[in-house]
């Protein structure tokens, strides 16, 4: 899965055509060969069988989530500098360290499937199939965002790639992905919907109300609730009785993953779309973590000491671990992912820089995507004898 590129950048061309190249000159492993990896720790199933801990993959595709995470981490790194420089306003909810869950999920499924989740989305959009100058154009409001500047950082959306956005009520995005779940089943579609939320949704009644519907009616829905351990600034075993959020359906089968390593994510995502088209919904518990606070207006170090988040940086983070899969296979050399890294960097400040040359919306655009086209209104001043306005 390749992220789409600015198509006017020099770059645009991918990294990964020289390492290929130097690939055939003196290494015998070809860019397609079938490689078989363990995760890195055991699924853990309830009231269903754990899918195998052997992972077929492949040199191109281990080479191909390394660069995508290393756009994202590095997009996330960005846009924490253009928000201290006051560029991006409002809230803004980062994802670096949880790249895997976006990029293993998008390995095992298409664009037919539907995604929905919560106001860390950044990512997600850009797995989806979006850019990285409609992800920055977006956060500094700019027209050339992918929901025209209007949506901010809670609210990207891309529906022609499955993507039905974020959304910035804690839980409320659950119910609708298992909406668009029933619309698959009422069409005899052959795809499934994924409803992303984190342990702080966890506790939500609309969730559990989405779910027993959704389980009644046999809906290809499967729920993924991102563990990342802390809801805002309360740790999870502070807020839930129960944090097995994967037991937490009772009557609905789930799986708890390493959802910092993207082979995981990627095996479990599989087990889950072929389970949900046959028996209903999952949920998929991916045991994550974030190294910025909740949002950019949290340090995110007076509940958690920063020994702990290093201490994750070291031990688990899911770039790192396919770097050592990519240099213990000799798939490539550091030279060569540092090479990919700069060339990463490079172009996301491209992207930045031509987002900003992007026009903020005009004020008349506050009355457009309203009203369904046709149909619009007249607006008066308070005393209704003055025609304010007419709303397309």
């Amino acid at each position: 899965m390749a992220l789409s590129r600015i198509a006017s950048s020099s770059s645009s061309s991918s990294i990964l055509k020289p390492i290929s190249a130097a690939l055939s000159l003196r290494r015998p492993l070809s860019s397609d060969t079938t490689l078989t990896i363990e995760t890195s720790v055991p699924f853990t199933a309830h009231n269903c069988d754990a899918p195998s801990r052997a992972v077929e993959t492949s040199p191109s595709e281990l080479l191909s989530f390394f660069r995508d995470m290393a756009v994202m981490r590095r997009m996330e790194i960005a846009a924490d500098s253009l928000y201290k420089s006051k560029l991006i306003r409002g809230f803004c909810h980062l994802y670096d360290g949880q790249e895997a869950v976006a990029i293993g999920m998008e390995a095992a499924i298409n664009k037919k499937d539907c995604i929905i989740t919560a106001y860390r989305d950044h990512c997600i959009f850009l797995g989806r199939g979006g850019n990285l100058v409609e992800v920055f154009s977006e956060l500094m409001g700019r027209k050339d965002g992918c929901s025209k500047g209007k949506g901010g950082s809670m609210h990207f959306y891309k529906k022609d790639s499955g993507f039905y956005g974020g959304h910035g009520i804690v839980g409320a995005q659950v119910p609708l992905g298992c909406g668009l779940a029933f619309a698959q089943k009422y069409s005899k579609d052959e795809n499934v919907t994924f409803a992303l939320y984190g342990d702080g949704a966890a506790n939500q009644g609309q969730l559990f109300e989405a779910l027993n519907i959704s389980a009644l009616w046999d809906l290809p829905a499967i729920l993924v609730c991102e563990n990342n351990h802390y809801g805002m600034g309360t740790a999870e075993w502070r807020a839930a009785k129960s944090p097995a959020y994967y037991k937490r359906g009772d009557y609905v089968p789930g799986l708890k993953v390493d959802g910092m390593d993207v082979l995981a994510v990627k095996q479990a995502c599989k087990f889950a779309k072929e389970h949900a088209l046959k028996n209903g919904p999952l949920i998929l518990e991916m045991d994550t973590y974030r190294y910025h606070g909740h949002s950019m207006s949290d340090p995110g170090s007076t509940y958690r000491t920063r020994d702990e988040i290093s201490g994750v940086r070291q031990e688990r983070d899911p770039i790192e671990r396919i770097k050592k899969l990519l240099l213990s296979h000799e798939i490539a050399t550091e030279k060569e992912l540092k090479d990919t890294e700069k060339e990463v960097r490079k172009e996301v400040d491209e992207a930045i820089a031509k987002a900003k040359e992007s026009p903020l919306p005009e004020p008349s655009d506050l009355f457009t995507n309203i009203y369904v086209k046709g149909y619009g209104v007249e607006a008066y001043g308070a005393d209704r004898k003055e025609l304010r306005a007419t709303l397309p």
